[in-house]
């Protein structure tokens, strides 16, 4: 059995309340302090390119000067520089074992892993946006285990992933990182990737804790402005739903809300996450957040006043460094201005995670082999059908599937076309770190679109960029337009270059004032679309984008959201019809004149109004997605049209599958309260489910959905199920009439705690009920 998951009788007993109280007895102020703190030892300043050798050699020297005391936690120590496997072990399990030898307390490691773990040459999965155009959680949660079987592998105990945010604004950088728009949609697809990296013995951590995607203007760590009820029914229930999925771990936003930064929020961290939700686990410090205090917010005066609100506030380990929580917070300790017993307090939390962790008590020995293959076949396949299921097609004159008996040369055109580049997120390996070491091998396949189409299609085709993703060159355009008159059938591959604040059009600190493709890609397509060759645009992005009128001209739409290494052939696979696509936006698309921030889930005057000229209706709405087959539903029938406050509401649902080919459909219900005592809105999504059919084949579901699914909060600023009529209908997006029943809720005014259970389905065999 692996040490990491299995304890000994002794730390076992240390795990205990008592035990922990025990050891801490035994501490200084200062041996506590550097339990709290992260130590970011592989980090330069200038972060060029260096011999690894060097490059090891001062991470040793770091680590030395530092970790005399014992130490919380290693920060990235593989996602900073490009580190082997065999020599990132071996550094590793030397430093653990030198802290086990001097405390007999080691450090938890920790990395991000949003998609994959974040190390030289690991698999890069799709972003999690392409999660939730997949809609299919149990994927997700088998991918989630293999990124944690990764970090087991690699010594890290502790995963930077999921980001539960809701997007609120696609201005914002940071979409890519996020789920959907939809709270249901987040909270489901989170909670799966913390049961895979929890199955793993691996800590998930939630981020952001609460509210950041909703900064103003879509800028990044801006300020949100949300009320009581946004925040209690939109950002809050995907963090609820997650940490009841078992996530050990949450990090706080850098934003203030409503003019208090949630690293210095008590009534966040302490009063909604502990007492109001029962929290046990750690809250560590987005990095930098401490000393943003005093640095940004201006809500502190000194590096050690800053330590004071945060560590009051409820964060327990600053990281990626301990530049307050060490010799600033000390002294205030001896000040008095921080009562010791606050510092315990978060010192308790870490140590019973450590010690569930198997990381008190004497080291282990032999720790397995020295070598890892952090791209192995299983988590290529993986890649391939995640981004698969994630590719979404938006409009079909029926070019698609391309037919190599119909088709001849195929023009592969515009930026991202053939770039290696364009399917990786920001927080992806290639871009997070190897961006700063150029001419440094990635380590991993991708091949582009271009290249995957290449490999598949039997005739010619033919390749130009056209532009780049950003800026006005233009004299790509002639060969461009010229390749796509010799073809039969020009794909264009347009959309964003995933980066790291300003370094790119999409990613951490990478805000945009409007939602227009990027550079002159617009252009590009009205120069291709007007040489009359079919086109068909994909787009590589990590946001919906605004697309004009032109795209009406063109032949297909596809959308792939930074679908990772294996993104170029999954796209080829569905271009040629050896997938079926089966995504549905996670988010809508706008159109260029749609006023923002706009989502689906809005009130009536939230959408399309006499009252105002302008009009936030989108070009593809929330959950929409076309297939190469076609889909009947039957109207779904409830069990009874009147349903207690405190029950539940179970409906029967048909779908067949009518075309020539197999598909898969994604099943949507979306309620409507009619009349209730706040404003609600227009649609919500409360249950939705993916599935295969065969051609022909027809399937009827049974779903089972709380009353308490529909619960909001209330006048009184408590969360509530109210008596009255509400609409279901099943739908195949947010915009579809689709086919609705009516049910009554009855009883009285119900207060609920804790966010719903999950909708329970369950298949309906009519030939075993009908003989039953």
């Amino acid at each position: 059995m692996n040490h990491e998951t299995s304890q000994s009788d002794h730390e076992a007993d240390r795990g205990q309340p008592g035990a922990i109280d025990a050891l801490i007895a035994t501490l200084d102020l200062e041996t506590k302090l550097a339990q709290l703190v992260g130590l970011w030892a592989g980090a330069r300043a200038d972060d060029g390119v260096a011999p690894m050798q060097d490059r090891m050699l001062e991470s040793a020297r770091r680590f030395e000067e530092a970790s005399g005391r014992g130490l919380g936690q290693l920060t990235r120590h593989w996602g900073t520089v490009p580190l082997g496997v065999a020599d990132g072990l071996a550094a590793l399990r030397a430093q653990q074992s030198d802290l086990s030898e001097r405390i007999g307390i080691r450090a938890v490691v920790h990395e991000e892993c949003l998609t994959g773990v974040l190390a030289w040459g690991a698999t890069t999965y799709p972003t999690p946006l392409a999660w939730g155009a997949a809609f299919d959680p149990d994927l997700v949660e088998e991918m989630a285990r293999r990124i944690g079987a990764d970090l087991r592998a690699l010594g890290v105990h502790q995963g930077l992933a999921p980001v539960v945010d809701v997007v609120r604004d696609a201005r914002w950088g940071r979409v890519e990182e996020c789920i959907s728009e939809d709270p249901l949609v987040v909270g489901l697809i989170g909670a799966a990737y913390v049961r895979g990296l929890e199955a793993e013995g691996r800590v998930a951590t939630l981020k952001h804790f609460a509210g950041y995607s909703g900064s103003r203007g879509g800028r990044n760590h801006a300020p949100v402005s949300v009320g009581l009820r946004e925040l209690a029914d939109v950002y809050l229930p995907p963090f609820e739903r997650a940490l009841a999925a078992g996530a050990r771990s949450v990090m706080n936003s850098y934003a203030d809300l409503d003019g208090v930064p949630a690293a210095a929020s008590a009534e966040l961290l302490t009063g909604v996450l502990r007492d109001g939700w029962g929290f046990e686990g750690t809250v560590v410090a987005d990095y930098f957040a401490v000393t943003f205090l005093e640095t940004m917010h201006a809500v502190a005066g000194s590096a050690g006043e800053a330590a004071a609100i945060a560590l009051n506030a409820g964060i327990d380990v600053e990281l990626p460094t301990g530049s307050a929580y060490l010799a600033p917070l000390a002294d205030a300790v001896r000040r008095g201005d921080v009562d010791e017993r606050v510092v315990d307090r978060a010192l308790r939390r870490v140590l019973s995670q450590k010690s569930e962790l198997g990381l008190i008590g004497p080291a282990p020995g032999e720790e397995g082999d020295l070598e890892v293959d952090l791209d192995a076949p299983g988590n290529r396949a993986l890649a391939r059908g995640v981004a698969q299921e994630s590719v979404i097609l938006l409009a079909n004159d029926g070019v698609l599937p391309l037919d190599d008996a119909r088709v001849g040369r195929l023009a592969v055109i515009g930026p991202n076309a053939d770039r290696f580049g364009a399917v990786f997120g920001c927080y992806s390996f290639v871009k997070h770190v190897l961006s700063r070491h150029p001419g440094v091998d990635a380590r991993v396949e991708a091949p582009t679109t271009a290249q995957a189409l290449a490999a598949l299609w039997p005739h010619d085709v033919v390749t130009e960029a056209g532009c780049e993703v950003t800026g006005e060159d233009r004299s790509g355009f002639a060969a461009a337009a010229r390749a796509a008159a010799s073809a039969d059938v020009a794909v264009l591959v347009l959309g964003d270059e995933s980066g790291m604040f300003g370094a790119g059009t999409s990613g951490e600190g990478c805000d945009r004032q409007d939602l227009a493709l990027p550079g002159v890609q617009e252009e590009l397509l009205t120069s291709v679309v007007d040489t009359g060759t079919p086109v068909v645009l994909v787009l590589i992005t990590g946001r919906p984008h605004a697309l004009g009128a032109v795209v009406e001209r063109c032949a297909a739409v596809v959308q792939a959201f930074l679908p990772g290494q294996e993104g170029g052939r999954a796209i080829a696979d569905v271009l040629t019809g050896r997938v079926n696509p089966s995504g549905r936006l996670p988010v809508q698309v706008p159109y260029p004149d749609g006023p923002q921030p706009a989502g689906y889930l809005h009130p009536r005057l939230g959408g399309a109004s006499e009252v105002s000229s302008a009009d936030p209706s989108p070009r593809y709405p929330f959950g929409f997605g076309l297939s190469y087959t076609s889909f009947d539903h039957g109207t779904p029938s409830v069990e009874t049209a009147q349903v207690p406050v405190d029950g539940t509401i179970a409906l029967e649902l048909t779908v067949r599958n009518t075309g020539s080919r197999r598909g898969a459909d994604v099943l949507q219900l979306y309620a409507t309260d009619e009349v209730a005592q706040v404003v609600r809105p227009v649609r919500q999504l409360v249950a939705f489910r993916r599935l295969e059919l065969e051609p022909g084949e027809e399937q009827a579901w049974r779903v089972e959905i709380p009353a308490a699914a529909l619960a909001f909060t209330g006048l009184a600023g408590t969360r509530i199920v109210e008596p009255g009529r509400v609409t279901l209908t099943r739908a195949s997006h947010a915009d579809d009439p689709g086919d609705a029943v009516a049910i009554d809720l009855v009883g009285g005014v119900r207060a609920v705690g804790g966010v719903a259970d999950e909708p329970r389905w369950r298949r309906i065999d009519r030939v075993a009920d009908a003989s039953g």
